[in-house]
């Protein structure tokens, strides 16, 4: 499977999706997110795969949807649909991210504007550079939020700032996104890249499973009661109480020694 628009690596621990087009910061046109969705695809139904990455080249992890797409153009004095165009592209690629079964982690390189700032937070866990920030560029040229945006934000930050943010389009920088609860880290430029792989490789060394069981409990809680998150709960430690990963992790503490997860 070749691709033009992006850079992929599967076939081990780490898989790696690398935005590459950094002449047009990353921006996502129709060919982009038709290579995405192969490629987050291709990462789902990878055997070795424990942990996804997705990062951006040159100064730019992603400034959203390419304007210049012929999608968005005018043609013959008709206006786009571009509501199609997201339910088509933008929709079903952040809920491909929501239900993979390995987690993935965003490492955010710099200006994650719109639905490249979606994309990122559509990850299990964001990681970014000092240097980067976040834009929810929208009312910029007359448009309200999409890609999740308006879910992600007043999840995450709450109402006020989520409305601050869509609304007057102001930079939010990394180590602010962090300090509010957007992002989960902030990393050194000089040592970003040495920072996430790091961060990779631990997340390659842990329980898969229950990770992604984990991730599942956390979007429940937005719209369960109590007494739902409970029983899901319950129903989740049932399943991962019968995993090798959990008798792995229980030997492992017995006898004072790390486990050895192998994500079954």
């Amino acid at each position: 499977m070749t691709f033009e628009n992006i850079k992929v690596t599967t076939g081990a621990a780490v898989a790696r999706i690398t935005l590459a087009r950094p002449e047009k910061l990353n921006s996502l046109d129709e060919a982009t997110m038709i290579e995405l969705h192969r490629a987050v695809d291709l990462v789902a139904n990878d055997q070795a795969s424990r942990v996804l990455a997705i990062t951006g080249t040159g100064r730019a992890f992603c400034a959203g949807q390419d304007l210049a797409d012929p999608a968005m153009q005018v043609v013959n004095g008709k206006l786009p649909d571009i509501g199609t165009h997201v339910e088509r592209y933008f929709k079903p690629l952040v809920m491909k991210l929501q239900s993979l079964p390995v987690p993935s982690v965003a490492a955010v390189n710099g200006l994650a504007a719109g639905g490249g700032a979606s994309l990122a937070l559509a990850c299990d866990v964001v990681v970014a550079a000092k240097s980067a920030y976040f834009l929810q560029a929208f009312s910029k040229i007359g448009l309200s939020p999409d890609t999740g945006s308006t879910w992600f934000l007043t999840q995450r930050v709450g109402i006020a700032r989520a409305m601050g943010l869509a609304l007057f389009a102001d930079k939010l920088p990394a180590e602010k996104a962090a300090a509010w609860g957007l992002i989960w880290d902030v990393i050194e430029d000089a040592a970003f890249a040495a920072g996430v792989d790091a961060l990779l490789e631990r997340m390659a060394s842990m329980p898969t499973k229950a990770m992604v069981r984990t991730r599942q409990l956390m979007l429940a809680a937005a719209v369960h009661s109590l007494e739902q998150q409970l029983s899901m709960e319950a129903t989740f430690i049932r399943e991962l109480g019968w995993s090798q990963d959990y008798q792995e992790g229980v030997h492992a503490f017995s006898e004072k020694r790390q486990p050895t997860f192998s994500g079954t």
